[in-house]
């Protein structure tokens, strides 16, 4: 079935979703940005895309006037309840989206976190075919999910460029183990796929990783041991 949006917010997921859904056929009446008048963002469309950040979702659905369209935010964390009285759904992109065309071609393989309306099964299902529901009060700890697979990855990775720096190797010769690493994972989960030091109870390796650490690179030492940790936590499981 052929839908209209509208959308408000014109940041990075807000962008993708606009190209992708017009790429699926959708149209788009409005794009709505800062300052701009939104009480008839909900008029003359099935679904009113409310793409802003989370702590703005609740006062913009507020300013958005009531109407046969359904409101949806793109938040992970925001329950569904925040939009009022509208018809309202959630729909969470399980994505890293770092600008709208390539973020579009990413929402066509991605999973989404949907709830409320069925309107954000029938968008999910549009785009990649690949959705499951979240509760409101999920929520929050499905977030926090996410942020670990993706914010926190980043953080890792960023530790591997510091260290590889001290001894002058490029951070882009680790890439190559980094995603074979994520393609284990993917086909044999966690446990399995986990190799290295922690997973064979190697403790004089890693006391020589940490010996090195604390002597050259000491702001390094707490992140590696809370990570070990982890490795032996997962070794043991």
């Amino acid at each position: 079935m052929t839908r209209r949006f509208s959308l408000v917010g014109r940041g990075r997921a807000g962008g993708a979703l606009h190209h992708a859904l017009s790429a699926k056929g959708w149209t788009c009446n409005d794009v709505f940005g800062r300052g701009d008048d939104i009480t008839d963002a909900a008029n003359g469309v099935d679904v009113c895309i409310v793409a802003v950040p989370d702590g703005a979702i609740a006062d913009v659905a507020a300013q958005v006037e009531p109407d046969d369209a359904v409101v949806v935010h793109l938040s992970g964390a925001t329950s569904v309840g925040v939009l009022g009285e509208h018809r309202s759904a959630g729909l969470h992109p399980l994505a890293s989206l770092a600008d709208a065309e390539r973020g579009a071609e990413i929402l066509t393989s991605a999973y989404f976190a949907v709830g409320g309306d069925p309107i954000a099964e029938e968008m999910a299902e549009l785009l990649s075919g690949k959705w499951f529901r979240i509760d409101d009060e999920d929520r929050v700890l499905y977030h926090a999910a996410a942020a670990v697979a993706s914010n926190h990855l980043g953080a890792l990775l960023g530790q591997v460029e510091r260290i590889a720096a001290e001894i002058g190797v490029p951070f882009e010769a680790f890439v190559p183990l980094v995603w074979s690493s994520v393609q284990n994972v993917s086909e044999l989960g966690p446990a399995a796929a986990l190799t290295g030091p922690a997973a064979r109870g190697d403790e004089e390796t890693i006391s020589a990783h940490l010996g090195e650490l604390n002597e050259r690179m000491p702001d390094e030492v707490a992140a590696y041991e809370a990570l070990v940790a982890e490795a032996r936590r997962l070794a043991s499981s």
